[in-house]
């Protein structure tokens, strides 16, 4: 994943989920944002992931060490680095995550849930990211004002037929084939308009 295409977020906090009862709201803003406007993303994380990483925003040490401070520690001991954190993925209302860790010797990705993957990257001081194709889906502009602005939905029309086949690809995989016969149909008049513009 190159990093040009990536954008960097910082986290703001934690707040209750309006979507789901019971649950938290991890909120993230493109890190170039200012006080006046940004785009931010809320992740819905479960009750332990959100006190992990409030107890750590508050600079709460809790009297056992939390299962991402231990993640930390086994880090330091190995002398593993988290180079970055990238959110990679939004696919049925789920995020993903990958962390990008390295040592004197060896640099892997491992997949991760991304409330574990913020709260270790808090820890480490290590940079967060996402794609522009999941900030484009996800986030909304937010402004001081108090003028929020949902992201404008991306009509299927207007991406491009690299990602029209990628999300071709994933239906099929799901076999939702009513879903993926429309995709084939945008992409077949894209490619013929292509064609005979040539």
């Amino acid at each position: 994943m190159e990093n040009e295409n990536l954008i960097e977020l910082k986290v703001l906090g934690i707040t209750r989920s309006e979507v789901q009862p019971g649950a938290y709201a991890l909120l993230l803003e493109n890190a170039d944002s200012t006080p006046e406007m940004a785009r931010r993303i809320p992740i819905v994380v479960g009750t332990a992931e959100a006190q992990s990483i409030a107890m750590h925003m508050e600079q709460v040490t809790p009297s056992r060490p939390l299962t991402h401070d231990l993640f930390v520690s086994m880090f330091h001991v190995y002398g593993i680095e988290l180079q970055r954190v990238v959110i990679y993925s939004f696919k049925d209302g789920v995020f993903a995550a990958m962390l990008h860790v390295a040592n004197a010797t060896t640099a892997v990705e491992i997949d991760s849930r991304t409330s574990d993957a913020i709260a270790i990257a808090l820890r480490t001081g290590a940079p967060i990211f996402t794609t522009r194709e999941v900030m484009d889906l996800t986030s909304y502009e937010w402004r001081k004002d108090g003028n929020y602005k949902p992201q404008k939905p991306v009509r299927l029309e207007d991406l491009p037929v690299e990602k029209l086949e990628r999300r071709l690809q994933q239906y099929v995989d799901r076999e939702e084939y009513e879903r993926a016969a429309k995709i084939q149909k945008i992409i077949a008049q894209k490619t013929n308009s292509q064609q005979s513009g040539e």
